[in-house]
């Protein structure tokens, strides 16, 4: 399968993609199809904090009619908080769209976890990543609107402070404490703040298993 993926938001993201699909595929020594449509973040952002769907789900669709004449044979979007408005990009679509919150659920539950804390945007964290955790309780931070600012300036600048990351960590403690036995990485520019550093608290990374459900469902014919 030729996978599609529509990139760059944030660029710091799109690039940890492209580099564990690499490996994966070499480490199973098959060949990588891939094609990477580079979206703007800013914009992104824009129309998640207005919840205009409409607008980005066209913008997804002509990125998705781009990947498609490349020659993917289906597409995906490399934000769990740009899944927003996923319902209204698969209905335009011009190639099969693959979920990149919906493998989350059953990673978790496959690994015995019940309840499960969420970083990630206001949108994400509040919605218990859009309804899609059907077996896995989820908690929202104690203030997401700080960790959804804080997530959100990260993501833009492609950097992370050591006052955001301490208040990712704190968020995730805080979570762990009312009874998450992990804390999901359900924003994909996490990575900006918890690679190459120890939370204290147990991690799911909501990247790797959306790379891990693309390399199976690639090498799966």
């Amino acid at each position: 399968m030729h996978i599609g993926l529509i990139g760059g938001i944030g660029p710091a993201a799109t690039v940890v993609y492209y580099e564990r699909l690499v490996a994966a595929f070499r480490a199973m020594g098959r060949p990588l199809e891939l094609t990477i449509a580079h979206a703007d973040v800013n914009t992104l952002a824009a129309n998640a904090a207005t919840d205009d769907r409409a607008v980005q789900a066209k913008i997804y669709a002509r990125h998705l009619a781009q990947l498609k004449g490349a020659g993917a044979d289906a597409g995906s979007i490399t934000s769990l908080g740009g899944h927003f408005c996923y319902a209204e990009t698969e209905a335009i679509s011009p190639l099969p769209l693959i979920s990149a919150v919906a493998p989350i659920d059953g990673y978790c539950a496959a690994r015995g976890l019940s309840c499960v804390g969420l970083l990630g945007t206001r949108q994400v964290t509040t919605s218990g990543l859009y309804g899609q955790m059907e077996q896995t309780r989820t908690l929202a931070p104690a203030d997401p609107e700080a960790v959804h600012e804080a997530y959100i300036a990260s993501a833009l600048s492609g950097i992370c402070t050591e006052d955001q990351r301490a208040l990712f960590f704190e968020a995730g403690r805080e979570m762990v404490a009312r009874g998450a036995q992990a804390v999901v990485l359900a924003g994909t520019d996490l990575g900006l703040a918890f690679y190459g550093h120890e939370p204290g608290f147990a991690v799911v990374d909501g990247l790797q298993v959306h790379v891990e459900h693309l390399v199976a469902l690639a090498t799966s014919g």
